[in-house]
């Protein structure tokens, strides 16, 4: 491993006016990525400039939404009550992302800007709304991430600019999210394929106590809607988006529009699968092949959506995460 110079900005701007006067320097912030590639001589930096020290993008606002900061850890995402009932999909993406030491120094801001497919807090991010801030030489800007990736490893950032923060809606009680990580095995693998959702939902007040009761027993996922689509459990909003499974993380722009409005059934959640899947682009890799993935699109998307429906019936409640109806 070759040396460095490594510098320590204690605000946005000296970072950006380092950036723009070093000869060959990379952002760093966690560094999980960095120094795995450094290692392997892919990189080859002359300077380091840590984003680490810079108190603006170590912050979590849950003030008229969320704002998370690019430098925020995913231990400091994982452990925050506010995110773990209101923005659920987040959490479960942190909670299931790498070890525990990883964690503790990886940021959400890395995960992101490194633009892979398998990237956990993407599909999550995608279906809040988020929208990154991005602070640049130019001044700053605001991007939807669904606009902020352009294909693997590549994003909307220009030459010397950072993403300060990532900023999320407010979200009502009937509003629900989830993020389902399938792997082989439960212990820092990546993705096969991600699937997160968030749904909104209206439900008769009559019926609260009696769909309540439904997500309390162990029936199966076909049964319990079948109960919903009794009780007339609408679907007011809904967002989907699926990693691995296309060459960016990507939203089921259809599958949406075809949930939007509709009394949940078994066989609208089946539909709304299979419109998933044909959204999908998956390729053979060596985690799994094409046919698996999109088989599982169809499995996941309907967990998902089920998983944030019970976040909204049951908000304090302890739910399965790895229930599999």
């Amino acid at each position: 491993m070759t040396g460095y110079e490594y510098y320590k900005p204690k605000t946005i701007e000296e970072a950006i006016k380092l950036m723009g006067s070093l000869e060959g320097a990379r952002y760093i912030a966690g560094g999980t990525d960095v120094m795995v590639l450094l290692r392997q001589k892919k990189i080859a930096p002359r300077c380091m400039i840590s984003l680490r020290n810079i108190a603006d993008l170590t912050r979590i606002d849950i003030k008229d939404g969320l704002r998370v900061g690019s430098a925020v850890t995913h231990s400091a995402i994982e452990e925050n009550e506010h995110i773990k009932k209101r923005y659920s999909a987040l959490n479960d993406a942190t909670t299931h992302l790498g070890s525990r030491q990883i964690r503790n120094v990886a940021t959400i801001g890395g995960n992101i800007c490194n633009a892979a497919p398998s990237a956990d807090t993407a599909c999550p991010l995608l279906v809040l709304d988020a929208r990154a801030i991005i602070a640049g030489p130019k001044g700053a800007r605001e991007v939807d991430l669904d606009d902020f990736f352009l294909g693997p490893g590549s994003t909307a950032l220009e030459k010397d600019e950072i993403v300060k923060e990532f900023v999320m809606p407010p979200f009502d009680e009937n509003t629900g999210s989830a993020y389902i990580k399938h792997t082989r095995r439960q212990a820092m693998d990546l993705p096969i394929l991600g699937v997160a959702a968030r749904i909104t939902i209206s439900v008769k007040d009559e019926s609260e106590v009696r769909c309540r009761d439904m997500f309390c027993t162990i029936d199966s996922i076909s049964n319990i809607l079948s109960r919903l689509k009794e009780e007339g459990l609408k679907c007011e909003d809904a967002r989907i988006a699926m990693g691995v499974v296309a060459p960016r993380p990507i939203r089921a722009k259809k599958a949406e529009a075809a949930l939007k409005g509709k009394i949940v059934s078994p066989e609208l959640f089946e539909e709304i699968g299979n419109i998933a899947a044909g959204e999908a682009q998956p390729r053979d890799s060596i985690r799994g092949e094409a046919w698996y993935r999109s088989e599982m699109i169809r499995v996941l998307t309907k967990r998902a959506l089920i998983k944030a429906i019970d976040r909204v019936i049951r908000p304090d409640e302890a739910i399965y995460p790895e229930r599999l109806w």
